[in-house]
This record gives C-alpha cells, structure tokens and sequence, in this order.
C-alpha cells in the first residue's frame, strides 16, 4: 500500500491560492518574485508543525494532567539565563 508524501516531499505541482493584494504585495518584497513558493511552503510546513504539536501537548495533558505553570516558566527562565531559574525554582 502506497503512503503519501510527508510535508516537504514529493514531487511539486502547482496549485491556486487566493491571497488579499497587500499580502501578494509585502510577499513579493521580502522574497521577490521566484522565492514566493519556498517561502509559502516553509510557511505551511511550520503551520502543520505547530498543529501537531498542539496535538501532542493536548493528548499528553489529557494522560498526565495539566502542565504545571510554575515549571514551565522556570524552565523557561533557566533556557533564559536567568539566576531565578535556578534549580531550587524548579
């Protein structure tokens, strides 16, 4: 049984979008005109990403219990360099 493609493989092909004319606009200056497809895809690639992370987080959540706020932001202060993120603040 054949599987489809993951993102970001396969084959490409040309598909239509509708895109408002200031964001055709502000896409072409900050990519030019030949970059819009990689730029798009790169885009939609980290969409799917933060979709099936946000799966991943909801299903452990829904295991294990909430996440523990206080944790999470003194990981976040240690990630940061901060002192308070010291061990005991974990």
């Amino acid at each position: 049984m054949a599987t489809s493609p993951a993102p970001g493989e396969g084959p490409v092909r040309p598909v239509s979008v509708s895109l408002h004319e200031g964001t055709i606009a502000a896409l072409k200056e900050r990519t030019g005109r030949r970059g819009m497809s990689a730029y798009v895809e790169a885009l939609i690639q980290r969409q799917l990403e933060r979709e099936r992370l946000r799966e991943l987080i909801e299903d452990a959540e829904a295991a294990h219990g909430p996440v523990d706020e206080a944790a999470v932001e003194a990981k976040r202060a240690l990630l940061r360099g901060d002192r308070a993120g010291s061990a005991d603040a974990v």
